[in-house]
This record gives structure tokens, sequence and C-alpha cells, in this order.
């Protein structure tokens, strides 16, 4: 079946759809399936339920009081029906004139004058019009381009493709697959007697076969990037333990155990003539940082180059002081470099990037303009890398003569699910546990009317010496959300509360000013610090066991979390305060029993997923990779894992079979960008 050949206009909406090719179009599946199979008799019918009926048309009238609609009367000689449209085509006024007979399907509700359908699927029929054998799919649909439409170009595609099983025998077995062809046509055209509410749910077996076909595509499309990678070459940075044992000797504390495992995973991989691509996740405080210092390390002791990219300055100058009182006394002097600093600083900077006199780059996205040139790149570490594109990170990866390393941190836990969908194509390592010493934080929900109880507990912590944040979402006013800004609150705050020295700092504020009351703050000369999410990520105060965050329904889990991660650092007990104003809608006042029950950043994150699902929780990372449009992650892990195994299979044992099932799933798409 040629696409081309159908109308422009046509050929338009199906593209919006992603619609290009016949196998595009197999692969169309329904949405729900509406039962046109039986007619339910008028006297039969029950308000609640969906039914279809069959009756004639007695009236049928255009009322203009209290808003303009067409309400017809149907009659069986057994019951009436009352069907009311508030937007409607004069077609439908002639479908519906006094006589015409009457196929109607939907929902049966208790109206003024009686029983009545709004709104439902209509068709004039015959007395012998035969009923459908089959349920009917509908399909996800553009405007102009009706349902019938879409499934008369979808069956013509199924007679035409060949639709030649792509999973070997033996494998389908295994894993209790049925056919594929016979599958597809199950979900286009089940017939009457399936079991609909196996249909429905996505639980019948033609859903299972190609729920784990769409899984295994993807699968696919990352693991071939994946093999790809490791067929080529990029420079052996072997372990230096003088350096690694020089730092770790320096520093007050002791890696955990985990955080020794991680860096071990990470060492192998640098040590390899291939390229690494390796994810390093761990909760908020589990110790990132360090086992990211002894990686930099690893690639300087072999001559080597490390840049280090955040996406906020306040995080990357947070970094760069960690970092430099840690190996500026192993004589190793960072260099800083963002959009904020002087032009000559940023000279100064690029110049001792570029003849190699520094062995480390620290900064924001400035790190990949073109001025910057690396002498001898050999590895590159993004923190947060969520929160950068894929051409930012391409950018920063290309300024290597070869091919660097790449480590890539997170402090937003991924759930398991996800990570072995999304994120196929990378070695993952995680820290699991949290260093010693660090104290639980309690969480508490405070209605925005009880704000003095909480300003008295602000007075009463810092009193004691302890320190506080008092977190905002927003810096300038907006009519809109009505959201309390950073400045006012600041200014309510230092009024409130005269004995307490205030801070303030917001993402506009001059790099300069910004550090200097995150100093002032970590000395304690600070004692209250408002804020806006800028203190998201990266900023370590032990001191601070008070957190408030204002309109906490506006924000995300993910956001909650982080900021509750702020405190707790210390040997105090901490808590954190989330001030909502009420009215909640239903999705801020389920994030808001989350983040309350569950202080596990894993656990968060995989409520968050079941909540918003994997394309709104990935961000810009996966600009470039397959998105699932019928798996549920959480539902369908037992086949994520089947289709896991079956992809490596596949690509060993049975490329051919590999490459006809990207081909169908995603065409041209299979190409994507793995960074």
């Amino acid at each position: 079946m040629t696409l081309s050949k159908l109308p422009k206009a046509t050929l338009a909406k199906l593209h919006k759809l992603g619609l290009h090719t016949a196998d595009d179009l197999a692969l169309h599946l329904p949405l729900r399936y509406d039962d046109e199979t039986a007619l339910q008799p008028l006297a039969a019918l029950t308000p609640g339920a969906s039914a279809q009926v069959e009756a004639e048309v007695i009236y049928c009238e255009v009322l203009f009081r209290p808003r303009r609609t067409l309400v017809a009367q149907l009659a069986d000689g057994g019951g009436i029906l009352y069907l009311r449209f508030l937007n409607f085509y004069p077609s439908q006024i002639k479908q519906l004139e006094v006589g015409k007979r009457i196929r109607a399907l939907g929902e049966v509700r208790q109206g003024y004058f009686g029983l009545e359908m709004v709104h439902p699927k209509c068709r004039s029929v015959g007395e012998d019009t035969p009923l459908n054998t089959t349920l009917t799919p509908v399909y996800p649909l553009v405007a102009g381009l009706p349902n019938r439409t879409l499934s008369k170009l979808i069956r013509d595609a199924l007679a035409q493709l060949e639709l030649t099983d792509s999973l070997p025998t033996e494998l389908r077995q295994r894993l209790t697959l049925p056919d594929f062809a016979a599958s597809l046509h199950i979900l286009h055209h089940p017939p009457a007697d399936v079991a609909e509410v196996d249909l429905q749910a996505r639980r019948h077996p033609a859903w299972r076969r190609l729920i784990f076909d769409e899984l295994l595509a993807q699968q696919l499309s990352m693991r071939s990037h994946y093999r790809k990678r490791q067929a080529r070459s990029a420079p052996a940075l072997p372990p230096d333990s003088g350096l690694e044992q020089a730092l770790l000797a320096r520093l007050p504390f002791a890696l955990t155990p985990a955080q020794r495992h991680a860096y071990g995973e990470i060492s192998r991989d640098l040590a390899r003539p291939h390229p690494m691509q390796r994810l390093l996740q761990g909760d908020v405080g589990s110790g990132k940082t360090v086992v990211a210092a002894l990686a930099a390390l690893q690639a300087i002791a072999s001559g080597r180059q490390v840049a280090l990219m955040s996406p906020t300055e306040i995080l990357a100058e947070q970094h760069y002081l960690k970092l430099s009182e840690w190996l500026t006394p192993l004589g190793i002097v960072p260099v800083w470099l963002s959009g904020s600093l002087k032009r000559d600083e940023k000279l100064a900077a690029c110049a001792r990037i570029a003849n190699g006199q520094t062995p480390l780059a620290i900064g924001t996205h400035a790190l990949f303009q073109e001025a910057v040139e690396f002498a001898d790149l050999g590895l590159v570490i993004v923190d947060e890398q969520h929160k950068f594109g894929v051409k930012q990170r391409l950018a920063l990866h290309g300024k290597g003569r070869g091919e660097p390393h790449q480590l890539m941190m997170s402090a937003t836990p991924i759930p398991r699910t996800l990570a072995m969908s999304f994120y196929a194509d990378l070695d993952v390592s995680v820290i699991g546990e949290l260093p010693p010493g660090r104290s639980p934080v309690a969480t508490r929900l405070v209605n925005e009317s009880r704000r003095d109880e909480v300003l008295e507990r602000v007075r009463l912590a810092c009193a004691s010496g302890q320190q506080a944040y008092w977190v905002c979402p927003l810096i300038e006013e907006s009519e809109a959300l009505q959201l309390q800004t950073a400045e006012d609150t600041y200014a309510l705050l230092a009024t409130a509360l005269p004995d307490l020295r205030v801070g303030l700092v917001h993402g506009r504020m001059k790099s300069a000013d910004k550090a200097l009351v995150m100093a002032e703050f970590k000395a304690g000369a600070i004692q209250l610090l408002v804020a806006t999410t800028v203190i998201e990520v990266g900023v370590d105060v032990p001191q601070a066991s008070l957190m408030v965050i204002e309109h906490a329904e506006r924000m995300g889990l993910a956001q909650l979390h982080q900021l509750r991660g702020r405190v707790g650092r210390g040997a105090a007990q901490s808590s954190c305060i989330l001030l909502f104003q009420p009215p909640l809608s239903e999705l801020a006042k389920a994030r808001l029993k989350i983040i309350y029950e569950h202080s596990d950043g894993f656990e968060v994150a995989r409520q968050d997923l079941l909540l918003r699902g994997p394309g709104e929780l990935l961000g810009a990372r996966q600009s470039g990779v397959p998105m699932l449009r019928y798996a549920d992650l959480e539902r369908d892990a037992d086949l994520l894992d089947a289709a896991r195994s079956a992809a490596d299979e596949l690509l060993a044992h049975h490329p051919e079979a590999a490459q006809m099932h990207l081909q169908r799933w995603l065409g041209s798409r299979h190409d994507y960008l793995h960074v």
C-alpha cells in the first residue's frame, strides 16, 4: 500500500498522527472499542450504562433556550429516549428527521424529561441493516480525519502487508506469545465473543504480544547503539592509586560501600579502550560528587583533561568550590567558566583550557561554546544530565580530539523499569545508601492559613543555633498564579523576624552576589535564607535543619524531594514544612500525599512515574528516544524484562530478525542520538 497516492489533505492528517507507512497504519492500535454487535430495547435502558439502540425518530427540533440545542425523541414501541446535541451540523438535523430509523450508541443518563443520550454516535439504518459482528475499534484521531476513514485505511494496509512474524519460533514459544498477524487482526477486528474486559484493559494475549513487540523494538534500538559504541575506540585511562589514595586520605569521611562499588564500575570502564557512557544515580546527599572526583583523577593521572558541566551556575559553582578544596592540595587547580564571567576572565580561562595548563574545567553550558577548545579532553562529566538537551551534550562531547568517556550524574532517582526501558543504551551505577550521620527529614503539610505558626517555628529553630531555608517558586509577581515572590517574602520575613539575619538568593542575581550570600549562609552569618529553587541541587549546609517551601502544591515531586534534601545533612533532627494554599487539585493532593508518605527518592520517583508517565518524567534527554505508545512500565514490567533479554539474543543470534523488527516498528527512526 502506497500512502503517497492518498489526497494531500489526508496525508497531512496521517503525518500529524506519526503515520507515514503502511506498517505505521497497521501498528496504529485502538484506544478503546465500541460494542455495536447487539441492540437493547429502549424499555431496558438504565442510567450510567452504555448501550446501542435502534428506533424511529418521532420528534426533532432545534431549541434556543437555555442555549441552542438539537433535541430528538426516539420510540421503539416499548420506550422513549431523548437525544441531545449541543454542537451539531445541518446534516445531523437532516439525519434525525421525523420518520427516520436511527441506530444510536452512547451513555444513557437521566435527563429532565426522561432517559437521554448526549452526543451519541448515530447512523441511519433500514429495517434489515445487519449488526456488526466484531467490536468497533476507536482510534486516536486528529481533527478532520473521521474514525471510519482511518479504519478503512488500516483495513487496506492489513490486507496488503506481508505480516511475517519477526520473532523466531523458539523465542515466541518460550515466552508463550501468540502469532503476530493473528494478534494484530484481533486488536483491529475483535470478534464479538472476545473477553472485552481484557481487551479494554490491554491484558488480552493479543495486546500482550503487541506490547512486547513495542518494548522489544525500543530495546533493540538502544542496545544496538550500545553495541556500536562498544566497537568504537577511546583512550584507555588506567587507574592511578597514588592520586586516588591522596584524595581519600585528605577527606574527613570514609567512602560508603555503595560509593566504592560505583567508583569500581566507573574505573573499570575508564580503563577500557571503548568510550564509557555511564549514568551515576543516587538519592539526594548520597555522595555522587566524590565518586565523580575520583573518576576525574583517574583521567587526569593518564594525562587527559576533564570537563564537568552543570545546568545552573550556583550548582556549577558549588562543584568548583568543593573540587578546588579537595584537589588543589594535590596540585590540581580547576578552572571556572560560566556565562557571567567578564570577557578578560573568559579569555584567560579559555587559554588555560586550550593550552592544557588546567586538567579540569568546571562550568555551565559556557563549556561547549565555540570559543572553548580543549587540548586533550578525555572525560566529560555531566551533572543533572536530564536538564541538558541532546545537542548541548553533543557539543561538549565533540570538544575532544578523539571520543571522550562520558559520565552522567543524576540526583533524581530513576525507577528500575524506566532505567531499563529508556536508559538501555547506558551502563548504570547506583549509590543506593546515604552516608552515615544523615538524619531523617520529617515532612509536614501545613495550610497557608497557619503561616504565623510556621514563622514561630523558624524563629525558635534559629534562636537555638540552627539555620533555615524559605523557598519561593517565582521571582516576579504573576497575576495568573498569584504566587508569593521571593522579594516580597524576603521583605515580610525580615520585618516579622527582626532578631534574625535574613538573606536572599535567586537566579537573576549576579554571580558574585550569589556567592557572597551563600558563603555567609554557610558560615552561619545568615540564619534564614530566602531562595528560589536555584538551591534545589548542590547546596550543602550541614547546620541548616529546617526547610519551608511556599506553594508546595505548584511544584513537581522531583523538585520537592530535591529541595527537602538540602536539610538533614547534619546531626540535628531536620524538618521540611510544605506550605500549601487550598483548594488543591486532585493531582496536587496526590503529589503532596506521596512526598509526605515517602522519603526514599526511588519510591518517590516510582510514584511520580505512575502519576505522570515516562514522557513527562524524562524531560529533555529523551528528545531522540522512541517513546512508548502502548506499554505501561508498571503493568508490563514482566514483558520489559523479557524484551531486554530477547533484544540481546536477537542481536547476537538473529540479526536479520532484529533488523526486520526495527524496520517494522521504527522504520528510519531507529537511528537515534544516544548521548
